[in-house]
């Protein structure tokens, strides 16, 4: 799907948008960026001016600490990042978002967000039900992080998103997962290992050995 028509089904999925309210109310006012891989989006320390959406490609998000990187979100075709405090708040970003593969993005700057919102109440509304679903979103993978052990989160994410095993450097995707890189390489090795009960599925394994902490 192109990266127009994925962005218009997108956002079908909070209001009904017609093509040509879509074309006419929304995509004068994206623009189309081609990222490069390892070419950083977004600096820490710098506003974040673009709300962006994925059309192709893979970007992370995450933030320095003691010297490491800490990575809290990777997003493929089809999701949005950005910087979300720094860009509504307008206030310097404590992330750094660049591409884990060459990437294209739908961007749309602040001020052009907000006109596009001000021109009528179906835009507003869409623009009120996207942040909404960004904050749903984001507070239930803190809780996550918090309720499930490492071996639940690496179970659980891999049924989400098997694809991204293989498009993401593993490092990432512990650090996303908040286990430690040897934990997550044990985990990754035992799904390999064809279950006793293969009814069960993966969920069987023996993953008592996972320390995250």
């Amino acid at each position: 799907m192109e990266p127009l028509e994925l962005f218009l089904s997108f956002l079908n999925k909070f209001i009904p948008l017609q093509t040509d309210e879509f074309y006419s109310k929304i995509v004068p006012f994206i623009e189309v960026r081609t990222i490069k891989k390892k070419e950083v989006v977004t600096r820490i320390g710098e506003a974040e001016n673009y709300i962006n959406f994925i059309g192709t490609g893979l970007l992370r998000k995450y933030f320095v600490k003691d010297g490491g990187e800490i990575i809290t979100q990777i997003s493929r075709e089809g999701q949005i990042i950005h910087s979300q405090e720094s860009f509504y708040s307008r206030s310097p970003s404590e992330y750094c978002i660049d591409a884990i593969e060459t990437s294209t993005l739908l961007s749309i700057s602040y001020d052009k967000l907000e006109t596009i919102f001000s021109s009528g109440a179906a835009m507003e509304r869409l623009g009120r039900l996207i942040v909404t679903y960004m904050m749903v979103l984001n507070e239930r993978w803190q809780m996550s992080l918090l309720k499930l052990s490492p071996r639940e989160r690496f179970l659980d994410f891999v049924q989400k998103n098997s694809e991204l095993m293989q498009r993401v450097p593993q490092k990432y995707l512990a650090s996303l997962l908040n286990i430690q890189p040897e934990t997550f390489s044990r985990f990754k090795h035992l799904l390999k290992t064809p279950p006793a009960h293969p009814t069960r599925g993966v969920a069987s394994q023996d993953f008592s050995q996972g320390n995250a902490f």
